[in-house]
């Protein structure tokens, strides 16, 4: 097959184009159709859950699915509003909009420009891996705690009724006291908690819409019963009519760092999200997803949508389901989706406008219930219970602190844990043990015998700045530790996949200190990438090069022969 240019590998969507199949027309078509019934209730809700009116979550759907159409290397994933990403605009724009709704189209549109221009630089530099940072653990704890701020920033609108305070717990106390206040609207928690239950009931149903189901319904009891004039139950009302235009979003000086940090964690949330999303479809479809790639579509479909009046999105893991269950073969799903609203916007803006706001409250609040994760997280607390504790202090930061510092928290986390393993690394002292070949640690087979005047030190871990002087302490604690003075120490090092100019001054000294006890410092098993670094840094030759072994056996061999030892035999044959 011809190699694709650089221009087609930037944009895969021409080439799912070029090798188009006129057997997958009819399942993208009825598959965008059946999207599209999905698309334009959770568009509204989430844009409504974000802080910014309804019809800016259609905008926010239309434009990047026609961008990810170009540039995303996923045949199936489906990009709009998510959940997970509303409590983080939320936190940015309620504080500043402070109820202007152009300014909080502006603000939300420039943390879309912001998260864009993340993503595609990232992506463009081939930086897809550093969501892989977050370890699996953290990730189940920043999104409950998400999950239950999304809940929590919901549930008053499920009563039809605001709060002001911020923080959880601050909520918690709010939403109480207004219900006792008598401030709930109870035909407005009627219909939005009728409209949860259908949701959750039809969840298991691919092929049902059970979300426009749900919302139809809502709006049909609306209108025939007049349960907006009657009973007061808050509804959309009629969207504008007309498509997006083009506006580069402006905000003051004041608001800026908050929309650049918002932007940020937004660009953090999305991709881990959407990377996962995209590997987990792709692994079940059988096809490859570069994530870099992944990384630069997602940018540019949120600095599309930040320049067409949207505001931030990331993959969805609840109607991606939807488009593969519905048989969609490619992109023009989506397509296909976008249009629909599109015409919706243009021909029939007035068909939203019954939809109750409790109702979309619980379309959000449906979304919500599937970011928990408590399965797996049982399982990690029974096998590594200190990463469970992690987890759990993730999701207290998101919900304690609110969505951008918890985020923050996570990333910080994610550092730690990622440093913790090399900072501290497992070391072992290895010896003989009757009947097993090789050399293995004494901690795990305390029989193992040391060769008289020779320690086998393993160290487990990359030799850097952050763990050099602690390798160097227990080098030369285990020099002193010996049952018998000892002559050579020979670092086994296997598991040392890399050295940094700290670490190498480190063995400087470290040579330096056991030349004042007569000790010979030598290596066995370095690799050769490693073993190059040494060369450059002058170690190699400062230690000596017959002081470098292949194998650790070949290091116990050169020294039985130089400093004959009895006690058993020393080596396997």
């Amino acid at each position: 097959m011809k190699e694709p240019s650089v221009w087609m590998r930037w944009t895969p969507g021409l080439l799912v184009l070029r090798d188009y199949q006129a057997s997958w027309l009819a399942h993208d078509f009825v598959a965008g159709l059946v999207l599209a019934t999905m698309l334009a209730p959770v568009g509204v809700a989430y844009a409504v859950a974000s802080g910014v009116p309804g019809v800016y979550g259609l905008y926010a759907t239309i434009v990047p699915l026609l961008v990810y159409a170009m540039f995303g290397p996923s045949r199936i994933l489906v990009l709009g509003p998510d959940s997970s990403l509303a409590p983080v605009i939320l936190g940015v724009v309620a504080p500043l909009a402070a109820g202007d709704p152009a300014r909080a189209v502006a603000l939300a549109s420039s943390m879309s420009v912001v998260a864009g221009l993340v993503c595609l630089i990232a992506g463009i530099a081939r930086f897809g891996f550093v969501t892989e940072l977050l370890s699996k653990p953290i990730r189940y704890g920043y999104m409950n705690g998400i999950a239950l701020t999304v809940l929590f920033s919901q549930a008053p609108r499920l009563f039809d009724f605001s709060v002001a305070a911020h923080g959880p717990l601050r909520k918690i106390v709010a939403i109480a006291q207004a219900i006792g206040a008598g401030k709930a609207n109870w035909a407005s928690f009627f219909v939005g908690a009728g409209v949860l239950a259908v949701i959750l009931a039809l969840r298991d149903f691919r092929r049902l819409p059970g979300v426009l189901i749900a919302v139809a319904a809502a709006a049909l009891a609306v209108g025939l019963f007049g349960l907006d004039d009657r009973y007061g139950v808050s509804v959309l009302g009629e969207l504008p009519r007309g498509l997006p235009a083009f506006v580069v979003p402006a905000v003051d000086r004041d608001a800026l760092t908050s929309v650049l940090v918002g932007g940020f964690a937004v660009a953090m949330v999305a991709f881990a999200d959407t990377s996962v999303l995209s590997r987990a479809y792709a692994a079940r479809l059988g096809q490859s997803v570069d994530p870099d790639q992944e990384m630069v579509a997602l940018g540019a479909a949120n600095l599309a949508a930040g320049f067409f009046q949207g505001f931030p999105i990331s993959s969805s893991s609840s109607r991606t389901p939807v488009a593969e269950a519905s048989g969609a073969r490619t992109q023009l799903t989506g397509v296909v989706g976008a249009l629909v609203l599109t015409a919706l916007l243009v021909f029939a803006p007035n068909l939203l406008e019954n939809l109750p706001g409790s109702a979309l409250a619980a379309v959000v609040i449906a979304s919500a219930l599937s970011l928990f994760e408590f399965q797996d997280l049982a399982r990690i607390y029974r096998v590594q219970r200190w990463e469970f504790w992690l987890s759990m202090a993730c999701f207290a930061g998101v919900a304690v602190f609110g969505a951008i510092p918890g985020i923050g928290l996570a990333v910080v986390i994610a550092v730690i844990e990622f440093l913790w393993d090399g900072w501290r690394p497992y070391s072992a002292i290895l010896g003989r043990v009757e009947g097993l070949k090789g050399y293995h640690d004494r901690a795990r087979y305390p029989a193992a015998r040391q060769v008289p005047g020779l320690v086998l030190f393993r160290w487990d871990a990359p030799l850097f700045f952050a763990n050099a002087e602690f390798f160097r302490e227990r080098a030369i604690e285990a020099v002193e530790q010996a049952p018998h003075p000892a002559r050579w120490l020979v670092i086994a090092a296997e598991p040392v996949t890399s050295v940094d100019v700290t670490a190498a001054d480190a063995l400087v000294e470290l040579d330096k200190a056991l030349q004042a006890r007569s000790v010979e410092l030598c290596f066995a098993e370095l690799k050769d990438p490693v073993k190059d670094k040494f060369k450059r840094f002058g170690l190699f030759a400062g230690i000596g090069a017959e002081n470098f072994f292949p194998t650790v056996e070949e290091s116990v061999r050169a020294f039985v022969e130089k400093y004959p030892v009895e006690g058993g035999d020393w080596l396997d044959h």
